[in-house]
């Protein structure tokens, strides 16, 4: 799975690396985190068609990690729903709509996975894992769009916007890690992944593959991540003495 994350890029970096059209919350921009975790907001990339337009338009929205279904009674299914199998996605009743219509990109820098710490039951070491060039993650997603039946519709919190990561099988060294990981999207793929006039599933799926041989490295950081409410740059420090491990 994929349950903690970091993002820490300027929005103005992540708009122009991702070729952002219009920025769609220009008032907002969301701090340095290093320890995202679900329920919170994060930035997504989506390709949308205006309501006035011919064309899909490229851009950044600030979101909610945890997908709540358009049919959800209760918006508190999205704290269970923060990640989609890739087995599954496109047949499952939470994600196959969001899957053929509404699929988008998480940036990060990279993300946490637990390892059990051999001889001990109960402990698990933190590693981080990231691109081997310093570049950022481009993690597959879905986004949904939630109406809530309780608030006036000029209201500005009556649409809640939501999403999920997209995880695969972790392979190689990675799986000895652990043995789900977030699915990316490599550059080549992402205006294919956001174009909105793709709904054929098959088509979307074919464009989920394995990250490239070398593509990630990963060490093992403190386990002071292991809790949400610390935060910061030190998440995200090798441990004394240790040495970065290609993934793939």
């Amino acid at each position: 799975m994929c349950g903690r994350y970091a993002s820490a890029r300027k929005k103005h970096e992540i708009l122009e690396e991702f070729q952002v059209e219009l920025d769609g919350e220009p008032d907002k921009e969301l701090g340095a985190d290093y320890n995202v975790a679900p329920t919170k907001n994060v930035y997504a990339i989506m390709d949308r068609v205006p309501a006035e337009g011919d064309r899909a338009v490229r851009q950044l929205r600030v979101v909610k990690w945890g997908l709540v279904p358009a049919w959800a009674k209760d918006p508190s299914i999205g704290s269970r729903m923060i990640n989609a199998r890739i087995e599954t996605v496109a047949e499952k009743p939470s994600y196959r709509r969001a899957f053929a219509k509404r699929r988008c990109l998480l940036p990060a820098d990279g993300y946490f996975e637990w390892m059990p710490v051999e001889g001990e039951k109960r402990k698990k070491q933190p590693y981080y894992i990231h691109p081997a060039d310093g570049g950022m993650l481009a993690m597959a997603g879905l986004y949904e769009f939630w109406k809530d039946p309780s608030r006036d519709d000029d209201d500005p919190q009556k649409w809640l916007v939501t999403c999920t990561v997209i995880t695969t099988d972790a392979e190689d060294q990675l799986g000895r890690i652990h043995d789900r990981m977030p699915m990316m999207i490599e550059r080549e793929r992402w205006a294919e992944w956001l174009d909105p006039k793709l709904t054929d599933p098959a088509e979307a799926t074919r464009l989920l593959v394995p990250a490239e041989q070398g593509r990630l490295t990963a060490y093992a950081v403190s386990t002071e991540v292991n809790n949400v409410r610390n935060n910061g740059p030190d998440l995200i420090k090798p441990l004394p003495e240790q040495e970065e491990t290609p993934l793939f």
